[in-house]
């Protein structure tokens, strides 16, 4: 696992399909992954209703990165953002709201 105290790598979400992503969860405790589950449902909402824009921080197998978007769509094990871009759950971090 990659230590948060590095700062997260930019990226537009048009580059997020070119990435790939490992099966292992990158949080730990249940306790956070529900969190996680709490804030991209919210995020989603806020998204849908007013276009509100969220800073989603994950992981990919090289380093973490950070992305400034709208989330359009949750599932059960991903999130959808514009044009289908697709950001598995289990790599995320965590939803920034700004």
């Amino acid at each position: 696992m990659i230590s948060l105290t590095q700062s997260p790598e930019l990226i537009e979400k048009e580059k997020v399909g070119e990435l790939y992503f490992p099966q292992n969860d990158v949080l730990d405790g249940p306790t956070e992954k529900t969190m996680r589950r709490v804030d991209i449902i919210q995020a989603m909402r806020l998204g849908n209703i007013e276009r509100y824009k969220v800073k989603i921080i994950f992981e990919d197998t090289e380093s973490i990165k950070m992305v400034n978007t709208t989330i359009w769509a949750v599932t059960e094990k991903k999130i959808v953002l514009k044009r289908g871009v697709v950001i598995p759950v289990h790599r995320i971090h965590s939803i920034k709201f700004f």
